[in-house]
């Protein structure tokens, strides 16, 4: 039962995927292997461990990072539902800087995202009533937020499905000026 980790287009930004091991009783599945992730760029503890809900189809939630020297690495597991999960490169020099990749995570498809210090992540919810759970390798610091605003054409996300609802936070997040250079991861 042990995970299988790709790499995606862009470089540190990893899919995990999981198998579930089951019979008649129900089933069992590893959602983290510090000896493994480690190997693939988890290289701090789990600092915190977020639950959530989201209730409608179509809502976006994002595009959130923290800010050097509170920067995080993320797990992001969906464990009910579907999701068109994000990840923006703000790394600073990145040859793929700016660029995103998404992901469909989902309960079904066993299916989590590794992403590392440097991204900006969100995620579009792609069935009503979804719960994810988030490992952090730093404990969040409301003065290291920031945000790339979900519909910032200088990035582009391409999302799978009209836009439902998007908090009144998240929508006054900021287009990136076009002198933004990025974070340092």
């Amino acid at each position: 039962m042990s995970l299988v980790i790709t790499q995606t287009p862009i470089a540190g930004l990893k899919v995990v995927q999981r198998a579930r091991r089951g019979d008649e009783r129900g089933f069992l599945t590893r959602l983290f292997d510090q000896a493994l992730l480690h190997e693939h760029g988890w290289n701090a503890p789990i600092a915190q461990i977020n639950h959530t809900r989201t209730a409608q189809a179509g809502t976006v939630r994002g595009m959130h990072y923290q800010l050097p020297p509170h920067a995080e690495i993320k797990l992001v597991t969906c464990i009910r539902g579907e999701i068109f999960d994000v990840a923006i490169d703000l790394r600073r020099d990145s040859p793929t800087f700016l660029h995103w990749h998404g992901e469909h995570l989902s309960a079904d498809n066993e299916r989590a995202l590794l992403i590392p210090q440097g991204f900006a992540h969100g995620f579009q919810a792609l069935t009503d009533d979804l719960e994810m759970l988030y490992c952090h390798s730093a404990s969040y610091q409301p003065q290291a937020e920031a945000a790339v605003h979900h519909l910032d054409p200088r990035v582009g996300i391409v999302w799978p499905k009209s836009i439902a609802l998007v908090s009144e936070r998240d929508q006054q997040h900021p287009l990136l000026s076009q002198d933004f250079s990025g974070v340092a991861p």
